[in-house]
Order: structure tokens, then C-alpha cells, then sequence
């Protein structure tokens, strides 16, 4: 216990010693104190005139760096006119959150996928970051659009699939981060092209999943073959819900009832079967 006690006493006194040391540090001692986890000592060490942009990038790269350092940081208005002080704030998971929405707008392009991207984000911030690259979509030159189409996340790279440029297109629906939610939502858009309909429908992951498939079927623009090739996919319950009136256009909805009565009957011989084999079996029992 003793131990114990010293070594607590030890380290307060380090501490404040510290605390002494860092308004005047330099050198050497200032970049070791720059790893203090006391908070006095770092606040005390952000008054040292000494203490540069390249110092305080290293605090903020201290993911457990204390909120009231971080909101002395912000603070000083003079570190806000360096890029990658604002990027490293606003990312920081301790940054107030005003703080970070409003150096978001801010950003590079490329910094705010990071930031929609990245795992330790806040929820918030990710959807905020996203809210940035939609804005400024309808801007952007064709070359960035393709970028984002294939690094971007998901929600972006939907709102790209849905503007329809050939170019996008195809890169878009390759992203690793698109979702079928998202696709979901671009076969929802009512007047969606159809060359976005067939680029989805002839897509090599997404036209493979289930419900994709059956909101083609239900989309207009997906061409009749395309349709037919899905049906035996489908389950029954579905092919009933898309054959009753004013679904799917009528030519498609005879196909639909055809292929329900196909499966139903199909159903019911399987079944006729089995008995009659359960009853030959009883026979050959007794």
C-alpha cells in the first residue's frame, strides 16, 4: 500500500512539475509533454508561444485526447486557417459537434468520403459528410463523379446511379460500399431511365439478388424478357401479389397467373405423389 502511495505521490508531482514546464518548453521537453495524459499539463503546455501547428496536429492525432483540450484548441482561431488542423478536428471524436458540422463544409471531397467512411465516425457526422458530397454533386466535373462513383459511400454512390451518365453508371453499380437499400431506392424513382433499368438488371451481383429482381419485375422500363427470365425465382406468394390488376402491365400479368397456376399445380402433384407413395408403402408394410 505503501508503493501504492508513493508512486501516486510521484506522479503528482511529475504532473506539476510538468504543469510548470509546459508554458515555457521547448525543444525536446515540449514534444515529450505533448504525451502527457494530464490535463493540466496540455492545457498549460497550449499557452507556450512556442507550441507550433505541427505540435498540435500531434494532439489531435490522440484519439483519446481530452474534450476540454480539444475545445481550448478551438479556441484559438488562429490554428483554423490550417487544412489539416480543420480535418484533423473534424474528425476528432471528442470535437464539439457544432465544431464539426460547420468544418465539414470546409472540406476536400476526398476528406469527406474518408469521414462517411470511416468506422470510429459518428453517425452523425458520416450523414452530415454525406449531405457535403450530395450538395455538391450537381457540380462537380465528370471526372470527379466517376471517382466518387467508385470510392464513395453508398447513399452517393446511389444518387450517381441515378443521375444516369453511361460513364457513371456501370462504375457505380461496381462500388464496394452500394447497397441493394440503395438500388432499392433508384428502381422507386418514378421516370427512372431505362438504361439505368437494364444496366441494374444485367449487372452481374445485383441482378442476382432477390429483391432487386422483384422490383425489376415491378418496374416498367425492365424489358419482358428480363422479366420472364426472374419469374421461376420468385415465390408464389409473390407472383400473386405482382399478378393482381394494376401492378404490372397487362402482357406481364398474364405471365405472372400462368406461372402462379404452373407452380400451384406443380404443388399439388408433389403432393399427390407423395401420398400415393406413403400409401404404397403402408401396403407393402402389411
Amino acid at each position: 500500500m505503501a508503493d501504492a502511495n508513493g508512486r501516486t505521490k510521484t506522479n503528482d508531482a511529475r504532473d506539476e512539475q510538468g504543469t510548470h514546464r509546459a508554458p515555457a518548453a521547448t525543444g525536446e521537453e515540449l514534444a515529450a509533454l505533448l504525451h502527457s495524459d494530464d490535463e493540466q499539463v496540455l492545457l498549460a503546455l497550449l499557452k507556450n508561444p512556442a507550441i507550433a501547428e505541427t505540435d498540435v496536429a500531434v494532439l489531435l492525432a490522440r484519439k483519446s485526447l481530452l474534450a476540454a483540450v480539444i475545445e481550448e484548441i478551438c479556441n484559438r482561431r488562429e490554428w483554423f486557417k490550417t487544412y489539416a488542423l480543420k480535418k484533423a478536428l473534424a474528425c476528432h471524436p471528442h470535437t464539439p459537434r457544432l465544431v464539426s458540422l460547420r468544418l465539414l463544409k470546409e472540406l476536400y471531397l476526398m476528406d469527406l468520403v474518408q469521414i462517411a467512411l470511416l468506422p470510429g465516425v459518428s453517425v452523425e457526422l458520416k450523414r452530415n459528410a454525406e449531405d457535403q458530397l450530395a450538395t455538391r454533386l450537381p457540380q462537380l466535373p465528370l471526372g470527379q463523379k466517376i471517382t466518387l462513383a467508385r470510392r464513395g459511400p453508398a447513399r452517393v454512390a446511389g444518387l450517381l446511379l441515378a443521375e444516369g451518365h453511361p460513364l457513371v453508371v456501370p462504375v457505380a453499380l461496381d462500388n464496394s460500399h452500394l447497397t441493394a437499400a440503395q438500388i432499392l431506392k433508384v428502381l422507386a424513382r418514378e421516370g427512372v431511365p431505362e438504361s439505368i433499368v437494364q444496366a441494374i438488371a444485367h449487372h452481374r451481383k445485383w441482378s442476382c439478388d432477390y429483391n432487386v429482381r422483384l422490383a425489376l419485375v415491378r418496374n416498367p422500363a425492365t424489358t419482358l424478357a428480363v422479366s420472364l427470365s426472374f419469374l421461376p425465382e420468385l415465390t408464389v406468394s409473390d407472383l400473386r401479389e405482382l399478378a393482381a390488376p394494376g401492378i404490372v402491365p397487362e402482357r406481364l400479368r398474364k405471365y405472372l397467373e400462368a406461372e402462379t397456376q404452373r407452380r400451384t399445380r406443380a404443388g399439388e402433384n408433389s403432393v399427390a405423389d407423395k401420398e400415393s407413395f406413403d400409401d404404397d408403402q403402408q401396403s407393402k408394410d402389411v
